[in-house]
């Protein structure tokens, strides 16, 4: 997952940030409220890490700043020093998936970022992740249209499933990029329209077959399941 940590205490997020890395996130850390707000103007992250009382704004500003601007907020989980009862039910209420108060173990406060994973982004045991006409054996990385093949890189492959899962989320093309390729990949930034026109054109992704991958103007790219 890719993570944004706000904490404005330099040594706490060093912490969480070095576990999270360590576990296979990729994490971005913000000491100023106004900072991850303009961070997620443009950028996509799959969870919030987010402190309650730091400069700029509040972590249940950047909450209740998502839910008024974000249409598919990412998942957050509050990690403060703020313990009393009302504080807990005021930033569940505010949008937090979950609530940690500091301090915590690492080994704690990663099985509470795992299980959010869960919830927030379902995939299947099996191997297999049907959307509509389209089957995705995640095992053997193959998909299938209708039960017939379709020619992928390991690449395309990798983007198709990651545009699928998620339908109606508009990702930056920082996010997609690093999904595919990690972080500061030494590689030209047509490399992801050549594989996105790749994907939409081996895929057949039209009106005309439910979906429509459409970019995102100084954004990214969105997958649509049409009506």
């Amino acid at each position: 997952m890719r993570i944004a940590i706000l904490e404005d205490d330099l040594a706490q997020a060093g912490y969480v940030k070095k576990f999270l890395l360590e576990a296979g996130h990729g994490c971005d850390h913000f000491a100023d409220g106004q900072d991850l707000i303009r961070a997620l103007r443009r950028e996509t992250f799959d969870l919030l890490v987010l402190d309650w009382n730091v400069p700029g704004a509040s972590g249940l500003d950047v909450l209740q700043w998502m839910k008024i601007n974000l249409e598919t907020p990412p998942a957050a989980l509050m990690l403060t020093s703020r313990s009393t009862e009302e504080d807990i039910v005021e930033g569940l209420l505010a949008g937090a998936d979950d609530y940690v108060v500091k301090p915590v173990s690492a080994p704690v406060l990663l099985a509470r970022v795992d299980a959010i994973a869960r919830r927030a982004h379902p995939h299947s045991v099996s191997g297999t992740e049907t959307f509509g006409r389209y089957r995705f054996d995640t095992r053997g990385e193959q998909l299938e249209i209708d039960g017939e093949p379709v020619n992928l890189t390991a690449k395309e492959f990798a983007l198709a499933l990651l545009l699928f899962r998620n339908t109606h989320r508009a990702l930056s093309r920082a996010y997609i990029f690093e999904s595919l390729w990690g972080r500061s990949p030494d590689l030209p930034t047509r490399t992801l329209d050549v594989h996105i026109s790749n994907v939409r054109t081996k895929l057949n992704l039209r009106p005309s077959n439910g979906y429509k991958l459409v970019p995102v103007y100084a954004y990214g790219y969105r997958l649509e399941a049409l009506e």
